[in-house]
């Protein structure tokens, strides 16, 4: 079976745009985290994607070798199953139409939610290498202050001597880790 290109994760591209945000939410846009049938979330995302439904689905770049010996890279969702789909009843009812849900939760803290997806979409697109963490533990919460992750709100922990900085979407209890830089950090109290 061939590797497939990436693909839309985000439809459309001004999905978490704070005008577009407020304007689809007076007209009863809500957000919905939508738990895939296994490995169905990117034909799920193709069938939003041409029915004009906004959603977003974080995709990571995982490379591995081949047992040829190629390097190989394939576009994986970082949360397993789950993609955020943003829009009214009836675009809920056209998503349920794809046979490709297994449960659609309503998210009732939509501005945490897009907060948090807002902050996994920035460190995706540094295209530094990213891991996927559940299960999360309580660390120390701080804020980076510059460079390209300037604002940006996590957690430090330590993982096998390695000091990581990690970002949460609280809603899934999951969330995205990456080798904490030389970056200049504040503690948020």
């Amino acid at each position: 079976m061939p590797i497939l290109k990436r693909e839309t994760s985000l439809f459309p591209d001004d999905l978490f745009d704070e005008t577009y945000q407020a304007h689809h939410l007076e007209s009863g846009a809500r957000w919905w985290a939508i738990y895939t049938i296994s490995r169905k979330e990117k034909d799920f995302m193709r069938k939003l994607n041409a029915s004009k439904v906004a959603f977003y689905c974080p995709i990571i770049a995982k490379t591995y070798r081949s047992t040829q010996g190629r390097t190989r890279t394939s576009y994986l969702p970082l949360f397993t199953n789950y993609v955020f789909l943003f829009g009214n009843e009836e675009q809920r009812q056209i998503a349920l139409k794809t046979n490709c849900i297994s449960q659609c939760l309503q998210i009732p803290q939509h501005t945490e939610l897009v907060k948090d997806l807002r902050q996994i979409e920035t460190l995706i697109n540094t295209k530094e290498t990213i891991t996927v963490e559940s299960q999360l533990q309580p660390g120390e919460a701080v804020r980076i202050k510059t460079g390209p992750f300037a604002g940006i709100e996590g957690t430090i922990f330590q993982r096998r001597s390695q000091a990581r900085f990690m970002v949460t979407v609280n809603y899934l209890q999951q969330g995205a880790s990456l080798l904490l830089g030389e970056w200049d950090l504040e503690k948020i109290y």
